[in-house]
């Protein structure tokens, strides 16, 4: 089953064409920082786009942090949001439970696809990113200053950083995933779930920014969506690192449960 989830993501031309335009978006940064010479000030517009002028090497973190705030949330919360309910409207989930096959592995399968959505759309936007920075931005020698450190990384330092930052915001994201998913149970409208789920994340972006919730501000999902930035610093700063992990970490186990306890015992074939 998981099998033939897989090859239904791979073999969807939608798959394609909006991990297509996740990258596009980087890409067409990147021409107009090449050709004007003109990066934002430090501390404005995206994440570590100020530090990336001839040192195209870290441009993978910029083009993440480019789509991070909205692109890529929204792919994540529609294809999450079309994994049960999108079944349910097409009048194939009936049939697929007909068969023998359990409810909790057709989830599962479901939970597969989408979390392999996931990794390969923000694998994909950091290649992209990195091919596209060292082509038109160039590289320097020590492939070092950022705008959060100011010292001097290896490539080899530069690249375990950017792996952890990929495993980062790919968790962060299967957080986004997995409100989708839980949606995507209880409605038999794909559109909904997924609406649902960025109504989650507007509203915790709006609450992490405002100073009256602060007593719940640190376990909103979005308040530490961008604390990938201090593996940049020197030395790295896990505290937000690690608190954002355990707060995706919440929310994956909460409502992945909660989305196995609806599909598990719902009429879900009429």
């Amino acid at each position: 089953m998981i099998g033939v989830e897989l090859r239904k993501l791979l073999r969807r031309p939608r798959t394609w064409v909006s991990i297509g335009l996740l990258c596009l978006l980087p890409v067409v940064v990147a021409v107009f920082l090449a050709v004007t010479g003109i990066a934002p000030r430090p501390g404005q517009g995206p994440t570590l786009l100020a530090a990336v002028l001839g040192n195209g090497a870290l441009y993978p973190a910029a083009a993440l942090g480019i789509v991070l705030p909205f692109f890529l949330p929204i792919a994540v919360a529609v294809q999450a949001g079309e994994a049960v309910a999108g079944e349910a409207a097409a009048g194939t989930l009936r049939y697929l439970l007909v068969r023998p096959v359990g409810r909790t592995r057709l989830l599962v399968a479901k939970l597969v696809s989408v979390i392999a959505y996931t990794l390969l759309a923000v694998v994909a936007v950091a290649a992209t990113g990195y091919v596209t920075g060292v082509t038109l931005l160039g590289t320097s020698g020590q492939l070092a200053t950022t705008t959060l450190a100011g010292t001097a990384l290896t490539p080899a330092d530069l690249a375990w950083r950017t792996g952890v930052m990929v495993l980062y915001i790919g968790w962060s994201m299967v957080g986004v995933a997995s409100v989708s998913l839980f949606l995507s149970t209880l409605t038999d409208s794909p559109l909904a779930a997924a609406l649902g789920g960025l109504a989650v994340l507007v509203s915790s972006t709006v609450l992490v920014a405002l100073d009256a919730a602060g007593a719940v501000r640190d376990y909103l999902p979005t308040r530490y969506w961008l604390a990938w930035v201090d593996l940049f610093r020197d030395p790295v700063a896990w505290q937000d690192i690690q608190a954002g992990a355990l707060v995706q970490t919440g929310y994956v186990v909460v409502l992945l449960g909660a989305a196995w306890a609806n599909f598990a015992t719902r009429d879900v074939t009429n």
